[in-house]
């Protein structure tokens, strides 16, 4: 017998127990019921709380009353900073009116020449002023993660307070985790070289976050 075959017989063995549906079913009702630890407290304006935080982590922000407001404020940000007009996008968003804009715009997953990157996302962490995408057909995670500027939709009536709120209204809305989730916390970076930050090492070296709705705060 081979060390392979010895191990997975012990697992096997292992997992045969008379009492393995019992100790299941125990770690699945621990996990249903467990109690939420130590949180802080965030009175005031969440979407306060979560372009402030975002912006300490290299965020830029802007905001626009209306989500049809966006292409306009996307427009913008590329033409002050000289990125051009051309742009991937994640469906959830596709629908918007980005020819009015002067911009062009493919529904689609991102590949290596693609410069920006454009989503939405499922909810905005204020505690941490980070973004919460799931991935899907619909929401391929290569928009955000693989062009150098993601720029990304938030709407302020899905900003949560917590983590732990992110992880409940997921629960609540989908029952189920997705393939993967990604949490987004400004431009990616790295401190390898002499402890000195560069952002843009593994992913976007920046980060334009579109506050949507009437409760968001202008900067």
């Amino acid at each position: 017998m081979s060390a392979k075959d010895e191990i997975l017989g012990r697992v096997r063995h292992g997992v045969a127990k008379d009492d393995f549906a019992g100790r299941r079913a125990a770690a699945v009702a621990s996990l249903a019921n467990a109690g939420r630890g130590p949180q802080p407290s965030m009175a005031g304006n969440l979407a306060e709380r979560f372009r402030l935080k975002a912006e300490s982590l290299s965020s830029t922000v802007a905001v626009v009353a209306r989500r049809e407001d966006a292409p306009a404020a996307v427009a913008a940000y590329l033409a002050a900073h000289g990125i051009g007009q051309q742009a991937v996008v994640t469906s959830d968003v596709a629908c918007l009116d980005w020819a009015s804009s002067a911009l062009q715009v493919a529904a689609r997953a991102a590949e290596d020449a693609d410069l920006v990157g454009i989503s939405g996302c499922f909810c905005g962490v204020a505690e941490t002023g980070t973004l919460m995408l799931l991935s899907g057909p619909e929401t391929p995670a290569t928009v955000s993660l693989l062009p150098e500027t993601h720029i990304a939709l938030v709407d302020v009536s899905r900003i949560v307070a917590t983590m732990e709120d992110a992880f409940a209204l997921l629960r609540a809305e989908r029952g189920s985790l997705p393939r993967a989730v990604n949490f987004i916390s400004g431009p990616s970076r790295t401190g390898d070289i002499e402890q000195t930050i560069v952002l843009g090492a593994h992913g976007p070296c920046r980060v334009h976050l579109i506050l949507v709705g009437a409760g968001a705060v202008a900067p």
